[in-house]
C-alpha cells in the first residue's frame, strides 16, 4: 500500500513538473519566433519635431483711397480726391492680418463740422477692404473735406478731400 501511494505520489509529481516545465518554455519561444510567412512590426519611432507656430499677425491698415464707386471687393475702382456736389463718396480702407479689429471712419466738412461717424468691426484671415461712405441727395456744399480712419480707438490715416 505504501509502494503505491509512493509510485502516485512520484507520478503526480513528474505530470506537474512536465506540465510547467511546458508552459515556461513555449511562452519564450512563441515571443521570439514569428509566425512563418509574417512581416516582423515596424518599430514605433517619436513623432518628428514641428516647427513652431507663429502667432497670427493683428489687423493693420495698408491704405486708405476715395472715390465715387467701388467694386464688388469694396475697392475703389477710380481713385480721387475731388468730387462733385451730387457723388457718392467712398472710403476703401485696406488691411493685412489675422483677427477682430474696429474701423471708424470719421468725415469732417471745413475741419470741425462732423458729416458722419460710423465704424464697422471686422475679422479678416488676411488681405481685406472695407467701404465707408457719404452722401447727400440735395448736393454737398462745396468746400474742403477729411477722412479720419482709426483702427481699434487709434487714428491710423487721414485724407482730405474736395466737393467743387
Amino acid at each position: 500500500m505504501m509502494l503505491k501511494r509512493t509510485s502516485i505520489a512520484i507520478a503526480l509529481s513528474l505530470a506537474s513538473a512536465l506540465a510547467l516545465s511546458a508552459c515556461n518554455k513555449s511562452a519564450p519561444e512563441q515571443a521570439a519566433t514569428a509566425p512563418a510567412g509574417s512581416t516582423p512590426a515596424a518599430p514605433v519611432s517619436a513623432p518628428a519635431p514641428q516647427a513652431p507656430v507663429e502667432a497670427p499677425a493683428p489687423v493693420t491698415l495698408v491704405s486708405v483711397d476715395l472715390g465715387s464707386a467701388v467694386g464688388a471687393d469694396r475697392k475703389v475702382t477710380t481713385a480721387t480726391t475731388t468730387f462733385t456736389p451730387k457723388d457718392t463718396i467712398y472710403a476703401s480702407v485696406a488691411t493685412t492680418g489675422t483677427g477682430t479689429a474696429t474701423i471708424e471712419a470719421k468725415w469732417t466738412y471745413q475741419g470741425s463740422q462732423t458729416v458722419k461717424d460710423d465704424s464697422k468691426t471686422i475679422a479678416p484671415t488676411g488681405p481685406a477692404s472695407t467701404a465707408f461712405s457719404i452722401s447727400k441727395p440735395d448736393g454737398w456744399p462745396a468746400g474742403n473735406y477729411k477722412v479720419d480712419i482709426s483702427l481699434n480707438g487709434t487714428q491710423v490715416a487721414s485724407k482730405d478731400f474736395s466737393v467743387q
